[in-house]
């Protein structure tokens, strides 16, 4: 079966299920996982914006999408010609049934299961001794965070942040004032690439802060990647422990 993936976090995990170059021919730029075996993959343009002739000239059996990475519009103009899984992963267990369903679809049952336990693992190795109120931003100019309704939401829930935007839906927009009764602010390494400058502007507001900059694929990239970030989240809660003391 010849598949084209529209989402990094899919394309990550169909090879890790053992799908190879020889049945993934299609991907989007910002497919980076595994390095050396997207290399050869032909790229169909970005997450919004789909090149569908391209995708057309390489004639899949199954398009994979998904609900918030990929613009409806084009998605559905592809289904006009093709056979397309749209996937929405909010929650864990969305993504348990996520790679049970790309198990089934690829004969990669066991291989699945694997993984999806392997994440189980992880995420309860990985646990907070006491809950602690976070902030976790995606974007600057404005600055947005994250709600409840998010899969970012869900891996901080898993460890043990608190999110102090619980209360909201999706990706509100904030103030840097919004942020008093936050312990920690996670500036996240995409989708905007915060770095170590902005971490220092934001100590200028808040010196007494923990502010830091976290993994964004290990929070917000479902499928198989959580079952690799075992030693970065047991690293993460180790630092935050020592600001516990």
């Amino acid at each position: 079966m010849k598949v084209v993936s529209l989402v990094p976090s899919i394309t990550e995990a169909l090879f890790d299920l053992g799908l190879t170059g020889n049945e993934v021919i299609g991907r989007t730029k910002f497919c980076i996982h595994p390095s050396e075996k997207i290399k050869d993959v032909a790229i169909i343009g970005g997450t919004k914006n789909i090149n569908i002739d391209k995708i057309k000239a390489l004639q899949p059996d199954l398009i994979l999408a998904n609900k918030e990475e990929n613009i409806k519009e084009q998605v559905e103009a592809l289904m006009d010609d093709f056979k397309v899984l749209v996937t929405n992963v909010e929650t864990i267990e969305d993504n348990y049934y996520l790679l049970k369903t790309l198990g089934n679809i690829f004969n990669k049952e066991e291989r699945a299961q694997q993984f999806n336990l392997k994440i189980y693992d992880v995420l309860e190795q990985a646990k907070l001794d006491s809950p602690v109120k976070a902030a976790y931003l995606i974007w600057k100019n404005p600055y947005m965070t994250i709600g409840s309704d998010t899969f970012i939401h869900k891996i901080l829930s898993e460890i043990g942040f608190e999110n102090i935007f619980k209360g909201r839906t999706r990706y509100p927009e904030i103030q840097m004032e919004d942020l008093a009764d936050a312990e920690v602010i996670m500036l996240s390494s995409e989708p905007f690439p915060f770095k170590e400058k902005h971490v220092e502007e934001m100590k200028a507001f808040y010196p007494d802060k923990k502010i830091m900059i976290v993994d964004g694929e290990a929070f917000s990239w479902y499928g198989t990647h959580i079952a690799k970030c075992g030693n970065y989240f047991t690293g993460l809660l180790s630092e935050i422990h020592a600001m516990q003391r």
